[in-house]
């Protein structure tokens, strides 16, 4: 497709012409990162399946539908792979949306990109004014016309501001400091009033001291401050021109956020300022790693990024049939009557299944062939994989074309890069990764440009390689084929964080053994929780927010902790260990986490596909007596226990109406199982007797489980005094 001319007026300061500009977008198509080899030496990472669709399909599915009207994709690391699967694709004649292409075979970095286009630029007058600047890995459902309005109103007012950045409360754990997306924790400082962007910081919280440096000059020339180290960088900006001329002048900007954002803050001679978006319900993640492949796999599973699911027809994908337990599964899917294929499981098209195979929290992709016991768990297997008879694979990827002789086993982190073969009943260490290619001698980022343009192809490359080894045999036993790559120096941490695997036993027992040394730590060498500081005090505000909100959030972040811990079976200790982190975050109490964790388990149970009251009581009960340790961890008091009652009460009134009626059939499975006690059944009851009519309807539905626990108890009461006399 190319780089394409176009004719068009100069950026103009005039509103009328600013509303006739078309809402643009440039899309890089390369990440300029090396953290998804060795997959990417072969293909472009936005071409890799996320849940069966390439990265960028859902980048320009939401770019289309929030209105954009022209997206500029630049290519480079196997660009001519990326063009020709636009040029196929619906995006090539899409009516609503306009896709050209920019190549360049020289740009080793998202500055070097933007340089080049600022270049093309002036002989093409592309980019006619403001426009949105994502990656080709980003999935969204966020809306973009009222940001990109509000971003020029801004831009009337203030001729410097030239840059809106898209963030999201996220709360990182305490202990690995990463997001749930394998990223590194976010510091920043914003103006309370504007959202003016002050100081951002991703490399240099000092965990240890549980302090982060913040220049005295933030605080001289701003009254206040709002610090935030509970924030998602979403990578989604809305830029003016003058961002592609500040890449131009300053050839050191390599990165968007490490050179550029930190380079426009402390430039005190230009004056120009970066503004933030917070979203709340919207959704918007980056695929920048295993973990968060792993992460946002399951988010579109689960429907948050909704309409981008996989029963749904965009950017030309074919949509899978939605079934009970949160099962997507193609209509001509072949599957013995003997496989389970259990919740939270996408299978693709021209799949067949053999007997006795488990397949569980996975998506298969197109075209596999899966052999007889095969169990396969928490994992990504993509196009024309050929898994024989006996096979275990969890927590794994398997790229196209792989073949995994009978009896071999993938443990946790593997990534198996294309047309890799897996001898008989070989073991495959956790967390290898391994390809038909050698290692590279050097990691640098511009590898895979040595890779996608080489003369000979990488093709040809892989095919003659693969004959070769499979006459010599290989690293994967004497009839596999492929190259396990070795662990980088200090990099053997890395490799748990960003992996698709959930934490290790070893690992888990030093976070535990972290947690209680964190839990001894004086208050005042924590970093806080985001809070306002003001120049005349000299301590952090946590106030500033309203609690309310807060309890919105903890809820919000503790009911996808448990969604998570059910769809990869995580233990009981684990699950306690992250919602203690988000506890400590927020600074709530036992309380708050049994409330969100009991909401979290009911609306499981509601949203499970069910045809009657009786089966959505007997998945209430179910999910009740599977997670009642879990529960049953912050109910140690009565108080917390009347706390889930009252949570439960609220969500039959509100938000789960039709728990309305089984209220006291639940309430006597919580006493059955010993999550609520007698004492704070009574107590609640109590409560409730003096309130008015209308907020007793619950009560008088359990009038008959609370006289008959009075008579029990005053039978026991009677008991006990024969047995005294």
């Amino acid at each position: 497709m190319g780089a394409q001319k176009k004719g068009g007026a100069r950026v103009s300061e005039d509103s009328e012409e600013q509303s006739r500009q078309r809402l643009q977008a440039i899309l890089l198509a390369d990440s300029f990162t090396t953290k998804f080899r060795p997959v990417t030496l072969e293909r472009p990472k936005v071409l890799l399946p996320l849940v069966n669709v390439p990265m960028i399909d859902y980048t320009l599915a939401w770019l289309e539908s929030a209105g954009i009207e022209e997206v500029f994709v630049f290519c480079c690391a196997h660009s001519t792979q990326v063009i020709d699967y636009l040029e196929t694709s619906e995006w090539h004649s899409h009516p609503n949306l306009v896709v050209r292409t920019i190549e360049s075979h020289k740009s080793i970095s998202a500055g070097d990109a933007l340089r080049y286009i600022y270049e093309q630029q002036t002989e093409t007058s592309q980019i006619q004014g403001d426009f949105v600047l994502v990656s080709g890995d980003t999935v969204s459902n966020m809306p973009l016309a009222d940001l990109i309005q509000e971003h020029r109103e801004r831009k009337k007012r203030d001729e410097k501001a030239i840059m809106t950045m898209v963030i999201k409360k996220s709360k990182p754990s305490l202990i690995t400091h990463q997001s749930r997306l394998g990223t590194d924790q976010l510091f920043i400082a914003v103006d309370p009033l504007t959202k003016q962007l002050l100081h951002y910081e991703e490399d240099k919280v000092d965990y240890a001291r549980g302090s982060v440096c913040l220049d005295k000059s933030l605080m001289e020339s701003n009254p206040s401050v709002l610090l935030y180290n509970d924030m998602q960088d979403c990578y989604i900006d809305i830029c003016s021109p003058e961002v592609l001329s500040l890449f131009e002048d300053n050839f050191d900007y390599q990165h968007l956020r490490r050179h550029f954002v930190k380079g426009v803050l402390v430039d005190d001679i230009m004056g120009y300022k970066i503004f933030t978006h917070e979203i709340g319900s919207s959704y918007a993640a980056r695929v920048d790693n295993f973990r968060s492949y792993d992460t946002v796999s399951k988010d579109i599973i689960q429907r948050w990024t909704y309409p981008y699911v996989p029963d749904i027809n965009f950017g030309g994908n074919r949509p899978v049939k939605l079934g009970r337990q949160g099962i997507y599964r193609a209509c001509d899917v072949v599957q013995s009557r003997s496989a389970d294929v259990g919740a939270s499981t996408v299978v693709g098209y021209g799949t067949k299944i053999g007997n006795g195979d488990r397949i569980l929290n996975s998506v298969i992709g197109n075209g596999c062939s899966i052999g007889s016991n095969v169990v396969i768990e928490g994992s990504y297997i993509w196009n024309n994989v050929t898994i024989e008879d006996g096979c275990e694979i969890r927590n794994a990827i398997v790229c196209d074309g792989v073949r995994i002789r009978a009896g071999a086993v993938l443990e946790p982190g593997v990534v198996l890069s294309f047309k890799v073969v897996v001898g008989r009943d070989f073991v495959v260490p956790a967390y290898s990764k391994v390809s038909l290619l050698q290692q590279p001698m050097k990691e640098d980022s511009d590898e895979e440009l040595e890779y996608a343009d080489s003369s000979s192809g990488t093709a040809d490359r892989l095919s003659g390689l693969s004959l070769e080894m499979e006459s010599k045999g290989s690293e994967l036993g004497p009839d596999g084929a492929g190259y396990i790559w070795e662990v980088c120096e200090g990099a053997h941490d890395e490799e748990w964080k960003h992996s698709v695997a959930p934490i290790p036993e070893d690992k888990l027992a030093e976070i535990t053994q972290a947690m209680d040394d964190y839990d001894d730590m004086e208050d005042e060498s924590v970093v806080p929780t985001s809070g306002e500081l003001k120049s005349d005090a000299d301590s952090i505000n946590t106030d500033v927010n309203d609690p309310g909100d807060d309890y919105g959030y903890f809820e919000k972040e503790v009911e996808g902790t448990f969604l998570r811990a059910v769809e990869e079976g995580i233990k009981v200790e684990l699950g306690v260990l992250e919602i203690n982190s988000l506890r400590l975050s927020y600074n709530m109490e036992s309380a708050d986490c049994a409330g969100a964790i009991f909401y979290s388990m009911m609306k499981l149970a509601v949203d499970t596909p069910h045809s009657s009251a009786s089966e959505l009581y007997k998945t209430a009960s179910s999910i009740i007596a599977k997670w009642k340790g879990l529960l049953g961890f912050y109910v140690k008091q009565t108080d917390e226990q009347i706390e889930v009652i009252m949570k439960f009460e609220e969500m039959c009134q509100e938000t789960a109406k039709e728990l309305g009626p089984l209220f006291a059939q639940i309430l006597h499975v919580l006493y059955e199982k010993d999550v609520v006690q007698e004492d704070a059944i009574m107590r609640w009851a109590e409560e409730k007797a003096g309130a008015d009519e209308a907020d007793k309807v619950y009560l008088q539905q359990c009038e008959t489980f609370i006289q008959w626990l009075k008579e029990a108890s005053e039978e026991e009461d009677e008991d006990d005094d024969e047995e005294e006399d």
